[in-house]
């Protein structure tokens, strides 16, 4: 399997060659040169197979040079109950949770920083780590965060040899939780960096430092974003495993219901679709930052300025730039990789492109895409409801994802709703709809209590260009 870039100006590389590192020089990104056919035959075969052994057949597909052998202890040492029971005795990693007949939650939050996230980010440690120290080299990891992929990097990094993590915030825009779940930690290879202003400043820095090659190289900066490829095929399996879940056989279809921000989510069910997995529709969920929706809606994308983008009670959609998006763009344009660099082109420059007329946008129902969003009152309904119906008390991103997910559903097709986050990450909200206090796992009882240690930084590359020059 080999990879080249959406922008066409990178040379065909291996796995391990794009692993560690984030955009291409051309300042696209990775994708494989086509994407793994499933057989039926291997389709039926893996029904049975535990996550694991799953993940491992999906993923050996797209990392190849990797020794099997290795690659199969590297998965089989991330997917263990210990890792994904958050302390209590879950023996399954994405357990399969039915609401009603044909609705059902995927359960992604099991994960030591109890958000989906931790599914790929706990592997990418161990790919990362394997790799370093196999060329006996160190890395820079420099990453964004609108809330829970700092977190899940950093539980996936700490201690790390040979890593170093540089993790970028907007200051005072996360919940509480999540704000003392990343600052709270006292690792020496952890560096949190509060950014004065919005998300999407604090992934704007992260690409005006890949796109300096020079200072890339010096510095041996690598990624974790949902950029970073590795990331994306590793979410891939939990779309394999839910379908497995909410069917009895390999003729049925599912839609699934995904909250979206950054579209690395979505972008897997793409790629799982794209793969042959039967998936009927990708239903995309935003909130009120619904750049996506308006897209999928119009055909046109228009990313927003950091004073339009909204603070929401589903901070983690708090993102107006979907760095993922490319990916998808690049496939709907039949992989036309000079057209896909004019568009951005026109995104860097005006602020938007528009497809609305186009051949290619008409071809969107081909991919299964439907798309919607919600409000805030619109979560709170969502979780009183699921409450009062279901007795489960959900987060406020799953609930955007349910909100939009039944109304596109459709009879006899089940619903795959993916859980984004244990609801403890969103104590304020969960209160407000339902005046009581979620749960949370023993060992983050009063986590808003420790101790934090973070820097607050200016939203300028080159004032993380020197911190990192600084601290490594």
């Amino acid at each position: 399997m080999k990879y080249i870039s959406t922008r066409g100006g990178m040379p065909a590389q291996s796995f391990t060659d794009i692993l560690l590192g984030g955009l291409a020089p051309d300042g696209g990104l990775a994708m494989c040169e086509s994407y793994p056919k499933i057989s039926e035959q291997e389709l039926k075969t893996w029904r049975g197979l535990s996550y694991a052994d799953l993940a491992f057949e999906i993923i050996n597909k797209f990392a190849d040079d990797i020794p099997a052998d290795d690659l199969k202890k590297i998965i089989a040492k991330t997917y263990t109950a210990e890792v994904y029971c958050n302390g209590d005795s879950a023996s399954d990693i994405t357990p399969l949770k039915t609401l009603a007949p044909g609705l059902h939650i995927l359960a992604l939050s099991n994960g030591p920083t109890l958000a989906f996230k931790d599914i790929a980010m706990q592997l990418l440690g161990n790919l990362f780590e394997y790799t370093l120290a196999k060329n006996q080299a160190e890395l820079n990891i420099l990453g964004a965060t609108s809330g829970d992929t700092g977190s899940s990097a950093e539980y996936a990094m700490r201690g790390k040899r040979g890593i170093r993590v540089f993790m970028l915030s907007p200051k005072d825009k996360m919940s509480a939780f999540q704000t003392a779940q990343m600052f709270s930690l006292q690792d020496k290879n952890i560096f949190n960096i509060a950014v004065e202003g919005v998300f999407d400043d604090c992934q704007d820095m992260v690409k005006a430092v890949s796109r300096d090659a020079e200072f890339k190289a010096q510095y041996k900066i690598g990624t974790v974003n949902s950029i970073n490829w590795a990331r994306v095929v590793a979410q891939v399996v939990y779309y394999f495993k839910g379908y497995f879940a909410a069917t009895k056989n390999n003729s049925e279809q599912v839609s699934f219901a995904v909250p979206s921000g950054n579209f690395g989510n979505i972008c897997a069910g793409h790629i799982a679709r794209m793969m042959g997995l039967p998936i009927r529709k990708l239903i995309l969920a935003t909130n009120e930052n619904n750049v996506l929706d308006e897209f999928f809606r119009t055909g046109i994308y228009r990313t927003r300025t950091s004073a339009e983008t909204r603070q929401t009670s589903s901070p983690s959609m708090d993102i107006s730039k979907a760095s993922n998006f490319e990916r998808f763009i690049f496939d709907l344009l039949g992989r036309d990789a000079m057209t896909v660099r004019g568009l951005w082109h026109s995104l860097d420059t005006q602020g938007s492109f528009d497809l609305s007329g186009s051949e290619h946008f008409k071809r969107i129902s081909d991919f299964g895409f439907v798309s919607g969003t919600s409000s805030h009152l619109d979560r709170l309904a969502i979780i009183r409801s699921v409450k009062e119906k279901y007795g489960l008390v959900i987060d406020p991103h799953t609930a955007d994802g349910i909100k939009v997910g039944v109304e596109y559903q459709e009879k006899n097709i089940p619903l795959i709703c993916l859980e984004t986050a244990l609801p403890a990450k969103f104590a304020e909200t969960i209160e407000e709809a339902l005046k009581l206090t979620p749960p949370r796992p023993s060992a983050y009882k009063n986590i808003e209590k420790l101790a934090l240690k973070f820097d607050v930084m200016a939203a300028k590359p080159d004032l993380i260009k020197q911190y990192i020059s600084a601290h490594s």
